[in-house]
């Protein structure tokens, strides 16, 4: 079983960044994709961003492309996600989460069903 834990979370105000990490206590190279989601209080938990391992292919939700930027140190077993000109809407829990499928051949890589294990996830709050 891989364990994920966060790091990285705070407050900060609109404009600026943070960069969180996800070590793994597994090899991360195992893991067909990792990826990270966010939830606020009373919604949907949503995909933000996924990388995976074939070919490091990344995506974004619309709502972050051009802001956030993935990345996978296999060599560390980390997962980490670089957050720029942060909003007040990106406040959020965010959550680490990863798989060793596909299970399908349609993968969905922003969808919280195709994702094993997860992190207890770390606070970002951004403040306007």
């Amino acid at each position: 079983r891989v364990q994920l834990v966060e790091s990285g979370g705070g407050s900060v105000q609109a404009g600026g960044s943070l960069r969180l990490s996800c070590a793994a206590s597994g090899d991360t190279r195992s893991m067909y994709c990792m990826a990270w989601f966010r939830q606020v209080p009373g919604e949907q938990r949503e995909g933000v961003a996924s990388i995976s391992n074939n070919f490091g292919s990344t995506y974004y939700a619309d709502s972050v492309k051009g802001r956030f930027t993935v990345s996978l140190d296999n060599a560390k077993n980390t997962l980490h996600l670089q957050m720029n000109s942060l909003k007040p809407e990106d406040t959020a829990m965010y959550y680490c989460a990863a798989t060793p499928g596909p299970y399908s051949p349609a993968f969905q890589a922003l969808e919280r069903y195709e994702y094993n294990y997860w992190g207890l996830g770390t606070q970002v709050t951004v403040s306007s």
